[in-house]
């Protein structure tokens, strides 16, 4: 597959850019400007966080992920939550919650793979508190699938809590 050889060729390249701002900056416009391209999972999932979560990581321009999610691409919303992967990384919490809730009401199951996922990575990589908060407030109106993939680590009691909430 062609598009997902050049995509990781971008993510290595990007990598090696390493202090390099300015060819960072080209790197991740250059992707920002062909995502009609990045249009299945896997191409998203592999390339987001390596070139856009560490390109926001590095500047702080969080308001492109807010951007990128409020897109009427489904894959640019996607891009912006996979990135966020990066920031949960370095313990950088509010851009996924924020999208989090923003996509809540999100009508495509690959959204609500993709968010359950940060959630879950947030329970996982930061505090699992700040993901029982979020599930406390958002549970009776969080798509089954996005409620599924979020509580995956939990331990089995808090999994059966979640799940058996009324809706």
């Amino acid at each position: 597959e062609h598009r997902l050889s050049a995509l990781l060729v971008l993510v290595e390249r990007y990598r090696r850019a390493k202090k390099n701002h300015g060819l960072k900056k080209q790197i991740a416009d250059f992707y920002l400007s062909n995502t009609r391209s990045i249009n299945n999972w896997d191409l998203v999932d592999l390339s987001a966080p390596k070139i856009i979560g560490n390109y926001v990581y590095e500047t702080g321009d969080y308001e492109l992920l807010y951007r990128l999610s409020r897109s009427s691409g489904l894959w640019e919303q996607r891009i912006a939550i996979v990135a966020t992967y990066t920031l949960l990384c370095n313990g950088i919490t509010e851009p996924t919650i924020s999208i989090s809730q923003s996509y809540l009401t999100h009508k495509h199951d690959l959204i609500h793979k993709a968010t359950g996922w940060m959630l879950r990575e947030m329970g996982k990589r930061t505090d699992e508190s700040l993901l029982t908060k979020f599930l406390d407030a958002h549970t009776r109106n969080m798509p089954r699938t996005m409620l599924r993939y979020a509580i995956e680590k939990l331990s089995p009691e808090l999994r059966q809590y979640y799940l058996h909430l009324p809706r």
